[in-house]
């Protein structure tokens, strides 16, 4: 394998962490992995070499998603916790399984924008310039939703806020 292919192989965790933010489902999240791929290779020579990847492959995979949007077949997550599962936590652990479950209903909780923007942030540890340039967003925007995403996160967790739905008019 290429140095590019490597770097490509090695981000695949994280572009799967990702898109599982951007989609409801498991299987239409490797699906956009798989395409975001797929987009990256076909386009390898847009990439510049000294910069990272990472930003890079992203900016694909959010592009790919916004796209995704605008078609009838929507791409959603609802879900943070690649490699955690029931079974991989022991019984002894019940507490820990407990605040991982409630985690994940209160993450599913925020509106996709602050979920992109806490996984980036939060995960990937991603500057706000970086996430800004991905999404498209100016930082102030970025900066915006994580802080709106963290409170959201902490009131749900809390107790102190019931599911609230923000109503979007057009």
């Amino acid at each position: 394998m290429d140095r590019f292919q490597t770097l490509l192989v090695d981000e695949i965790p994280s572009l799967r962490r990702y898109a599982k933010v951007l989609c409801k489902d498991r299987d239409q999240a490797d699906d956009l992995v798989q395409e975001c791929l797929l987009r990256a290779i076909s386009r390898r020579k847009l990439w510049l070499g000294h910069k990272g990847i990472r930003p890079w492959l992203f900016t694909i995979m959010h592009n790919l998603f916004v796209n995704a949007l605008r078609r009838p077949a929507h791409l959603y997550v609802d879900t943070l916790s690649e490699g955690y599962s029931n079974t991989a936590i022991a019984d002894d652990h019940a507490e820990e399984l407990s605040m991982l479950a409630d985690f994940e209903k209160s993450f599913t909780t925020l509106s996709t924008e602050q979920r992109e923007v806490l996984m980036l942030v939060g995960v990937e540890q991603l500057s706000y310039k970086r996430v800004a340039k991905i999404t498209n967003v100016p930082v102030g925007t970025v900066m915006s939703r994580l802080a709106r995403a963290r409170e959201q996160l902490r009131k749900t967790l809390d107790g102190e806020v019931q599911s609230t739905k923000i109503k979007r008019i057009k």
